[in-house]
């Protein structure tokens, strides 16, 4: 006989609802049918089942995979409220539709047996518990191996009275449209960034920018050197270390895009610049490809290491870097690289020291706006995450 008692009572709840008790949970099955419908015409959207995104129309985003006409016959159809198990769902929880519409019949569709609050599950299949219960019986799950409706279905999921789940919805959905209004705002800094290097940097092939602080029109055209020249290469004193070799420890551990590990020990102390060597990101730039280091750390092979007499040349030469188009100095197809030879002779257009100071400030005054408001995204994700495990229930066992 089991003696183990169920905790069914979350550690933040609104007060009016203190009063209801316990929390009801249900099998997965018990709420949720699967649904085939491949009753439809090519008039509906095909739909991209995303992590960022949820279901959402291809043509909204850069989803560049054809289908024919006759393979779209076998798509299931998608109702608005509909819920997705994708090939990520282990990874990232089970997606939410927005949108009526035909997806892949990889797919696995949900749809509500009974009623509830559609946002509220939104909000918990994307919990990191929810998670770790879809994964229980994927022992040595791999990319492509699909959670399936079984394993959903015996799944414990929490069902509060339809107003609880409301309440609990409308609380995380305000945070989350706090968070898409501060992307936004990080978006636009961005994008006036992008804006502004476009004007205060000579365009490709020209030795004068668009614009130019007052004090320094007329003052000549701007002196365009290949890189080698404007700084010194500190490539020969990286250290790549396996990761079964690292040892632990508090200095800052950099690959092609930034910090991978922490690990004892150092081999810089001093501010530097990196440069990606190589990585898809050196294609699709999701990262800026060159960043600066500070202080004790220590650098792979995967990214090149530059050290600058100026500091506001390295920030020129850091921003320039990141907004102009590499590909004819990479080499690789599959794995794109930027090698030694190659960063070496990239052109690089620099004014006089002083003009080099003003741009520098202005741009780093961006870039400090910019750091700002990563972290107040941070803040209220982290805020956000904090709420999730603390408004959801789960099931615990507690022994008497």
């Amino acid at each position: 006989m089991n003696n183990n008692k169920t905790a069914l009572v979350p550690r933040l709840r609104f007060p009016e609802f203190a009063i209801n008790g316990a929390i009801n949970f249900e099998t997965g099955d018990v709420i949720f049918e699967p649904i085939s419908n491949k009753n439809h015409n090519s008039d509906l959207p095909v739909l991209a089942i995303t992590q960022e995104h949820g279901a959402i129309p291809r043509d909204q985003i850069d989803y560049n995979v054809s289908v024919t006409d006759k393979s779209l016959e076998s798509y299931k159809v998608v109702e608005i409220g509909d819920f997705i198990i994708s090939l990520r769902s282990f990874q990232g929880g089970i997606e939410y539709s927005l949108y009526h519409g035909i997806c892949s019949p990889a797919y696995i569709i949900l749809r509500k047996r009974v009623p509830i609050v559609d946002q509220y599950y939104k909000h918990y299949f994307k919990t990191g518990r929810f998670i770790k219960d879809l994964n229980k019986d994927l022992e040595g799950i791999r990319d492509g191996k699909m959670v399936s409706y079984r394993q959903f279905s015996a799944i414990m999921l929490p069902k509060p009275d339809r107003k609880e789940q409301q309440k609990i919805a409308d609380c995380l959905s305000s945070i989350d449209d706090l968070i898409a209004a501060e992307d936004k705002k990080l978006e636009a800094l961005g994008a006036h960034k992008r804006g502004l290097m476009q004007k205060l940097f000579p365009a490709e092939g020209k030795t004068l920018p668009e614009w130019r602080f007052p004090e320094f029109r007329g003052s000549g055209e701007w002196v365009i050197s290949p890189l080698s020249e404007v700084c010194e290469n500190l490539d020969s004193r990286r250290i790549p270390i396996t990761e079964k070799d690292r040892k632990k420890g508090f200095t800052p551990y950099y690959g092609a895009s930034g910090i991978v590990d922490y690990v004892d020990g150092f081999i810089f102390d001093e501010v530097l610049l990196c440069v990606s060597e190589d990585g898809a990101n050196l294609v699709a730039r999701t990262y800026p490809i060159a960043f600066s280091i500070s202080g004790k750390t220590w650098v792979n092979n995967h990214a090149h290491v530059l050290k600058f007499q100026n500091s506001n040349t390295q920030v020129m030469v850091k921003n320039y870097i990141n907004s102009i188009n590499l590909e004819d100095f990479l080499t690789g197809m599959a794995q794109p690289k930027l090698n030694r030879a190659k960063l070496d002779i990239i052109p690089i257009p620099l004014p006089s020291e002083k003009e080099q100071q003003k741009i520098a400030d202005c741009l780093s005054s961006i870039d400090d706006l910019i750091a700002g408001q990563v972290k107040k995204l941070e803040a209220l994700r982290t805020h956000k995450k904090g709420l999730m495990q603390g408004l959801f229930p789960s099931i615990e066992e507690v022994g008497e």
